[in-house]
C-alpha cells in the first residue's frame, strides 16, 4: 500500500510543479547577457544585436515557447497591438524563441501574430534562453514564457514569468513607463 501512496504523492508534486507559474532566476538589477541572433521583421531576415538596440532606449526581451502555438500567437498579437505605445517610450520589443524557429519568417509578418510590427529572433539550441534562465521546464529545448525589461545601461529592471500570455504586455509596458519617471 505504501507504493501507490508514494506514487500518488509524486504525481501530485509533479502536477503542482507543472501547473505553477515559472520563475525566472535572473534578478532585477543584474546585467543582462548580451546576445546577437538571427531574426525576422515582416518576413525579412536580419541579425538582432541587444547592445545595438540598447543604444536607442530600453529593450523588452520576451521569450516565448514556439511560433504558431495558441499562447504564443496570442502574446505576439497583444505585443503587436501595443507596439506604438512601446515605440512612444523609445523601447524596442524583441520576441525570442527556441521552438519552431523555421516558422519565424512567416510568424513575423502574419497579421494575426506579429503583423510585421516587431522582430522575433531564433534562439538556436536555446542558448539565449539558457543564459537568461528562461527554459521551459517541461520541454528544456524550448523557451519559457518570460519577459525582461532591460534599461539602456544593460541592467534588468523588470522580470515577469508566467505561462499565461495575457499579462506580459501590460507588465512590460508598465515597467518601461516606470523607467521614464
Amino acid at each position: 500500500m505504501k507504493s501507490p501512496l508514494k506514487l500518488a504523492a509524486l504525481a501530485l508534486v509533479g502536477t503542482v510543479t507543472l501547473a505553477s507559474p515559472a520563475f525566472a532566476t535572473l534578478k532585477e538589477g543584474t546585467q543582462a547577457p548580451d546576445f546577437s541572433a538571427p531574426a525576422y521583421l515582416a518576413g525579412k531576415a536580419f541579425t538582432f544585436n541587444l547592445a545595438d538596440a540598447l543604444k536607442n532606449g530600453p529593450v523588452v526581451v520576451y521569450f516565448f515557447p514556439a511560433a504558431h502555438t495558441a499562447g504564443c500567437n496570442l502574446e505576439a498579437h497583444l505585443f503587436s497591438q501595443a507596439i506604438d505605445q512601446f515605440k512612444a517610450l523609445h523601447a524596442t520589443v524583441i520576441g525570442v524563441t527556441a521552438g519552431n524557429t523555421d516558422q519565424l519568417a512567416d510568424f513575423s509578418k502574419e497579421t494575426e501574430h506579429c503583423s510585421g510590427k516587431f522582430p522575433v529572433a531564433a534562439d538556436v539550441d536555446a542558448k539565449i534562453a539558457r543564459e537568461y534562465d528562461a527554459l521551459l521546464p517541461m520541454r528544456p529545448g524550448w523557451s519559457d514564457r518570460t519577459s525582461y525589461v532591460i534599461a539602456p545601461s544593460g541592467k534588468i529592471t523588470h522580470v515577469y514569468s508566467d505561462l499565461k500570455p495575457n499579462k506580459h504586455v501590460q507588465e512590460t509596458l508598465d515597467a518601461v513607463k516606470a523607467l521614464e519617471k
